[in-house]
């Protein structure tokens, strides 16, 4: 009954896309009359649910295609009828092919979360069916347990991999993740730590690890302690722009501010429109002197933030919704 209400379901989003997006392209009139008979009969097969006849003719129809509107109907009902067959490679191929050809097309970014998606959940269920008890799907389920703010359920999940496998890589780390994600309690942040330091001793090159252990230790004001974990969570990783961000935060805050300028230096390169990295920068050229420097940097901080805010405004005018938020304090720039 399970298995059928998945299929039911998987169907309907089949349905449901095919309808959303094709009643949005038939919105837009085509320009010329360059559908040949094949492409006709293919697309009326395929809009009529014969997709085993239609698909061999959308896949010769959709490169000979020159309007773009036609193509872009084509291509819907190919990705569909594919997924319809199970042909999930052909799918995907078609699913590429029309986010490069119309990269900011609603239609195509609609039907793109819904096809990853349907993917993910057929692929879960193969792994459910194939190999239930296995650490992979106890994981993905404790995961999803996880997700759905069910904490107490995934550290089982999650406290059973490690029964059975104690040195199961990643699971310490996830077990951590469910501790900072319930509500703070006065051992939240030692009892992360404990999960942390476990997954470390199991993967000791868990980049991530080391950085929320430095996150931790920072935020508890033990500023040499995170400066350790954030360089080694750097040198295991040289594009974890979090982990270069944490090191220059807290060696500012150590006041070593020439120590702080190489690593705030690569934040800003690896993530341009992150204020936190030219706010940082800034305090650090201007408190060894490189004013021009900190000038620079501070309009930055300035622009990326507002970039930002404007972001956000434009989101929440979308649904037509105030956003709010507070700003962190920040420490002064010197003078």
């Amino acid at each position: 009954m399970i298995d059928l209400l998945k299929k039911i379901t998987s169907c309907f989003f089949l349905a449901l896309i095919c309808a959303v997006t094709q009643a949005q392209v038939a919105k837009k009139p085509v320009r010329t009359v360059d559908s040949s008979s094949m492409t006709d009969r293919a697309t009326k097969l395929a809009e009529t649910g014969h997709c085993e006849e239609a698909l061999p003719l959308l896949k010769r129809s959709f490169p000979l295609a020159s309007d773009k509107d036609l193509k872009l109907r084509i291509g819907i009902d190919t990705v569909r009828c594919a997924m319809t067959l199970n042909q999930a490679d052909l799918a995907v191929d078609f699913l590429r092919a029309l986010n490069r050809e119309f990269p900011r097309s609603p239609e195509v970014l609609y039907m793109s979360v819904h096809i990853y998606s349907d993917l993910s959940t057929r692929a879960s269920q193969e792994l459910a069916n194939v190999a239930p008890a296995s650490t992979q799907a106890r994981q993905l389920n404790a995961e999803a347990l996880e997700v759905q703010g069910k904490w107490d359920e995934a550290e089982k999940e999650y406290r059973k991999i490690l029964q059975d496998n104690p040195r199961t890589p990643g699971v310490h780390f996830r077990l951590g993740r469910n501790v900072l994600s319930r509500p703070e309690t006065a051992t939240t942040a030692e009892d992360a730590k404990k999960e942390f330091e476990a997954e470390l001793e199991i993967d000791p090159r868990n980049a991530g690890a080391e950085y929320v252990l430095g996150e931790l230790a920072r935020e508890a004001g033990r500023m040499p302690e995170a400066v350790e974990h954030f360089t080694r969570a750097t040198k295991l990783d040289a594009g974890f722009g979090d982990a270069f961000l944490g090191l220059g935060m807290a060696l500012v805050a150590e006041k070593k501010y020439a120590d702080a300028i190489p690593p705030l230096e690569t934040v800003v390169k690896l993530q341009p429109g992150n204020p936190a990295g030219h706010y940082n920068l800034a305090i650090a050229y201007g408190w060894q002197g490189r004013k021009e420097d900190a000038q620079r940097e501070a309009a930055l901080q300035k622009a990326t933030a507002e970039k930002i805010e404007q972001e956000k405004q434009k989101a929440a005018d979308a649904i037509e919704k105030p956003s709010s938020g507070q700003e962190s304090q920040k420490p002064e720039l010197p003078k």
